[in-house]
Parts: structure tokens; C-alpha cells; sequence
């Protein structure tokens, strides 16, 4: 039976950045704190007239010219995001209908900084049942939108921008390449640490719920470091065991960009020095299911990331939601 393969890749960000010493004007704080505690120097943000469809069709765009395949033949497109254009229709039927794939079905998943790893999980299978030929996987968010710049504890933290992974079917993971496996979990437990209140059924929007400012996201700063420090560890190691490969064999690791405390002290767990450790946060922040891609984009072009390499990716969020999965790099 096929596995998947990652055969091509594409990443935009939005030309606005929005720095620390900019920040500092904004609330109160500074450079030096923010760098301390999360490793952020900077962020992109995107103008007023961009959207997440935008970056998400833009990322696509680059991924398809690098595979030289016409959208037409792109089978199902899995739009991760918690910021999509609307609540419905889904932003995955936006980006279908600007790219043209004609003939391909889709959805919008929604598992804040997981997503783009549980769309890889879902593409993957959808590749291996031999149901499709091509799945483009996207993630991109528009988190300006959804953060209160008068709230010092998540300001500080995100950013806008996309990504995309092409999968198609491989012979042969340890040959050519490939999907190896995965471990994904979710905790409901952690929802009240980190989450937006307002705009779902629960609290419909009101001028009570923008006058409290409760469509903004909210978090619990250390619930949600202790937890991603020793879920991401705990499920890494064992999906490592699970497929007899230890840590010391692993090319790369390219973690969710949440903070850089919590990557580094993940890495610690799993015994992972940093230079096989790929961290491109500071100038870029947390771009929630953007993060993937974009780092991978970035080890790609340092020559962190080579054909036959083996890479592990591992990610916590919102939910709480968490996984962790283990490729051969196929190009």
C-alpha cells in the first residue's frame, strides 16, 4: 500500500512587521522582556485588506509552480486555520475557487497551533487509501485579528501568515521518502487556558461581548507552557519508540513556534541538541498553523533539511490538541 510524500512546499508572509520596540509603544513593555521570555523579536502582520484565503492561496500558489502541477489536479484541498474568512462558507471553497482546482473537494480543520499537523495526519491517509493523487495542505492564519494589543500576555506573541504542503503517494517511505507515522491526542480539559469567548454558539456576539472584549484570545500563560513542554516530549518520544528510531537518529526536529522556552526545554527532554532543533520564531512570532511550514521553509533553504533526512514534527494548541509525526523528506 502507498504512503504520502511531501513534494512540494510553499510559505508567504505578509510584508508589515510589527517589531518589539513598536509593541512597547503600544503596552506596557519591552524589548528585552519579550526576547527573555518567549525569544520573539518581531512579527508579520497583514494590511486590513488581506485576508487568511489571501496567504493560504498565495502559499499554494508557490508550492503547485514548484511541483509544476496545474491546480485542476489537486484532489482535496484541508484548510487548517481558527481564523477563517468567515464562519461559513468554509475558506477552503475561497481558495479552491481562486486557484481554480476544479473537481477538488475540501474542508476547513480547526485545531489552533496542532492544525497544520493534523492535515497532514488526514492528508496522508487520504493519500494511502489510494483515494487521491494530490492533497494540498494549508495553514494560515490572520491572528491580528483576533489579539487585544492592549493585552501585554498575548500581544506580544502572534503573527500573520500561510503555508502549504503538497502530498502525493510514495512507493516507499524508507526509499523515496515519506509518511512514517503519528501520535495525536486532545485534553478538552485545558479549553477555559486557552481560547477565544465570544462568537461560537455559546456566546453569540453581542454589544455586550465587544464591549468586554471577548472575541479577542485569551490564555493561561503557564498552564499552557507546562503542558505543551511535556506533551510534545511524551508523544514524541513515543511515537519514536513506536517506529524503533531514536532520538539520536533524527535529522530535525521543527516544532510548533510557540515560544522559545518551551522548544528548548522540549528538546532537553528528548535529548536533542539545538542545531538539530529548527527555531524561526523571532522573526516571525506564533502564526499558529503557519508555524510548520514556514520553519520547514526556512530549514529547507539553510540546508538544515535534505532528501532522506528524517524529520519529526510536533506540535501543541488550543483544545488542548496535540501530535506529533514522523517523515523521510522526499526532495
Amino acid at each position: 500500500m502507498p504512503t504520502a510524500k511531501i513534494s512540494a512546499l510553499g510559505t508567504y508572509v505578509p510584508p508589515g512587521i510589527l517589531t518589539n520596540e513598536q509593541l512597547s509603544k503600544m503596552v506596557e513593555t519591552n524589548d528585552v522582556w519579550i526576547r527573555e521570555r518567549t525569544g520573539i523579536s518581531e512579527r508579520h502582520i497583514a494590511d486590513p485588506s488581506m485576508a487568511t484565503s489571501d496567504m493560504a492561496i498565495a502559499a499554494a500558489k508557490i508550492a503547485l509552480e514548484r511541483r509544476g502541477i496545474a491546480a485542476s489536479e489537486i484532489g482535496v484541498i484541508i484548510l487548517c486555520s481558527v481564523t477563517p474568512d468567515t464562519m461559513f462558507p468554509s475558506t477552503a471553497c475561497i481558495v479552491q475557487h481562486a486557484l481554480g482546482a476544479t473537481g477538488a473537494w475540501g474542508f476547513d480543520l480547526v485545531a489552533a497551533c496542532s492544525g497544520f499537523l493534523y492535515g497532514l495526519t488526514v492528508g496522508s491517509q487520504l493519500i494511502a487509501s489510494g483515494a487521491h493523487k494530490y492533497v494540498l495542505v494549508l495553514g494560515a492564519d490572520t491572528m491580528s485579528r483576533i489579539i487585544d494589543y492592549t493585552d501585554r500576555a498575548t500581544c506580544i506573541l502572534f503573527g500573520d501568515g500561510g503555508g502549504a504542503f503538497l502530498l502525493e503517494p510514495s512507493s516507499d517511505a524508507a526509499s523515496e521518502g515519506g509518511y512514517i507515522g503519528h501520535l495525536n491526542e486532545i485534553d478538552g480539559s485545558g479549553a477555559p487556558f486557552l481560547y477565544m469567548p465570544a462568537g461560537g454558539s455559546r456566546l453569540p456576539a453581542s454589544a455586550e461581548t465587544v464591549a468586554k472584549r471577548q472575541h479577542y484570545v485569551k490564555q493561561e500563560g503557564q498552564a499552557v507552557f507546562k503542558y505543551a513542554v511535556k506533551k510534545m516530549a511524551d508523544l514524541s518520544e513515543a511515537l519514536l519508540a513506536k517506529h524503533g528510531v531514536s532520538a539520536a537518529d533524527v535529522k530535525l526536529l521543527i516544532p510548533h513556534q510557540a515560544n522559545r522556552r518551551i522548544i528548548t526545554a522540549c528538546a532537553e527532554r528528548l535529548g536533542m541538541p539545538l542545531e538539530r532543533v529548527m527555531i524561526n520564531l523571532d522573526k516571525f512570532g506564533n502564526t499558529t498553523a503557519a508555524t510548520i511550514p514556514l520553519a520547514t521553509q526556512q530549514a529547507l533553504e539553510e540546508g538544515r533539511l535534505k532528501k532522506g533526512d528524517l524529520v519529526l514534527f510536533a506540535a501543541v494548541g488550543a483544545g488542548y490538541t496535540a501530535g506529533a509525526s514522523l517523515w523521510r523528506w522526499a526532495y
